[in-house]
């Protein structure tokens, strides 16, 4: 069996001990150490770190299994480990965050569903490799969560549509409502805190920034700076005290970047002080509404409670409003050379779309696009030609299918999982109905459905060449002219 050593800069942490696939000798060994460093390998006698997960600025994070379970449960060991020097009392105010985050946890994560629950929490005490000194360590032992993180999420997909954008905005202000009910507030919610399971719920993580709501007016204490970059308010980011509604700023920013695939950086106009995501992406208005108001740079102005906002969405969109102007201080960012004041984009006028502001496809949208346009049109060119007696009826009402396909698509009222739908229910009706599969007979004779593949497969394929081949006349021109 495999033992991962969380002894920080150990030069070879990976440890095979063959014994212990014995799962007897594992139930009752007493421990093991690092054959390297000499660190001891077993956690409080019970937990066995097995790969390194992640680490950063604070800690590091490794998968573990639980051999006093019988399926040797699958966990998470949190450990303490700044990455850089830290005097004293610095050590003193990251090792209170992190007893903070277990006692959330503890809380928390053991009445609600979607936060993960708290196992274990312990300090260890070893000897260090400097002789005469002992280093000490702390762990905190969580529920494993198997999935993937928003992030990486986003990162696979490119942007989240509407839909998935408002499923997570939801899911998240459930957790935050029970949360902020508690008198806690996130303080770092960030698509990377947020993990999709492999059943599909979601869960908020990482409540190691977590601050106590203060009850009395006039005893707010400052913030102690704990953020992420881009997706905290001003309030905290100027050390100020933090509220609920800090938390709604930074899910806002958080749906933003999922809906255009950007960094926060890169939707946040510096010159003007301002915001500017309309431009990059289409949604309804009672969602962009709802986000404007949650970006809004007051605390006070934003929604205060997770309900309001829930009845916000769920409101009807105020008629002939324009995007309000949201200004909050810029996110932190380096310095860099003075560039002309960029150009304002013209809010959407009623007629349509600017050329400025409409959509933008990637290759890959645009070469799976033309190939499901394709194939839906072989399959129903099979299926029309086969119920309609005349040709040039069905000619024409297939122009019209494909070009509402199209038109649907260029509009993003079609994605990709939309497409995979539409195409298998065609494809489920040909293959069920032998009567749509009469013009086939002509290819496959003895096959019809194998006909009806192959037409299929035939348009897509055409499909992608063509819009190639026109998408590269298009550049060469483009270049000329």
């Amino acid at each position: 069996m495999e033992v991962y050593c969380t002894r920080p800069g150990c030069p070879r942490p990976q440890n095979y001990f063959p014994d212990l696939d014995d799962s007897s000798l594992l139930k009752t060994v007493q421990q093991k150490f690092c054959t390297t460093c000499g660190m001891p390998l077993i956690l409080s006698g019970r937990y066995l770190p097995v790969r390194l997960l992640g680490q950063g600025g604070f800690g590091a994070a490794f998968l573990a299994r639980d051999r006093y379970t019988p399926a040797m449960r699958q966990c998470v060991a949190k450990l303490l480990q700044p990455s850089v020097s830290l005097t004293p009392p610095q050590l003193k105010i990251a090792q209170t965050l992190f007893e903070r985050e277990a006692a959330v946890l503890e809380e928390l994560g053991n009445e609600h569903s979607k936060i993960p629950s708290l196992l274990a929490f312990f300090e260890l005490t070893v000897p260090s490799l400097q002789p005469g000194k002992n280093d000490q360590f702390f762990y905190l032992v969580q529920e494993f969560i198997d999935g993937k993180n928003l992030e990486d999420e986003l990162a696979v997909k490119g942007r989240f549509s509407e839909a998935e954008t408002v499923e997570v905005l939801r899911e998240i202000l459930k957790v935050l409502d029970f949360v902020h009910s508690r008198g806690s507030i996130h303080r770092d919610i960030k698509p990377a805190n947020i993990m999709r399971a492999k059943n599909g719920r979601l869960y908020l993580l990482d409540f190691g920034a977590v601050k106590q709501v203060t009850q009395s007016v006039g005893s707010a204490k400052a913030s102690t700076g704990i953020y992420s970059l881009g997706y905290a308010p001003p309030e905290q980011m100027s050390g100020q005290e933090v509220y609920p509604a800090t938390d709604f700023y930074a899910l806002a920013v958080t749906c933003i970047s999922l809906l255009s695939g950007l960094q926060p950086t890169e939707l946040f106009d510096s010159y003007r002080n301002e915001w500017n995501w309309r431009s990059r992406v289409q949604v309804s208005s009672r969602l962009a509404e709802v986000l404007d108001r949650m970006l809004l740079s007051a605390p006070s102005q934003r929604f205060q409670s997770a309900s309001e906002v829930e009845a916000a969405l769920m409101s009807r969109p105020q008629q002939h409003s324009q995007p309000p102007t949201v200004v909050v201080a810029p996110p932190p960012i380096p310095l860099q050379p003075t560039l002309p004041p960029p150009v304002r984009v013209p809010a959407t006028p009623p007629g349509g779309l600017q050329p400025s502001q409409r959509a933008t496809f990637s290759i890959w949208e645009v070469l799976s696009g033309a190939a499901f346009t394709g194939f839906e049109g072989g399959l129903l060119a099979i299926a029309l030609t086969s119920l309609l007696p005349s040709p040039g009826l069905s000619i024409g009402l297939l122009g019209m299918i494909v070009a509402g396909l199209i038109y649907c698509q260029y509009r993003r009222a079609i994605e990709q999982t939309e497409m995979l739908i539409i195409g298998a229910g065609t494809l489920a009706l040909l293959w069920f109905f032998p009567a749509l599969q009469t013009a086939a007979l002509a290819i496959y004779p003895n096959s019809p459905i194998t006909g009806v593949l192959f037409v299929g497969w035939l348009g897509a394929l055409g499909a992608i060449a063509g819009t190639a081949i026109f998408r590269l006349i298009y550049k060469l021109l483009s270049n000329v002219f």
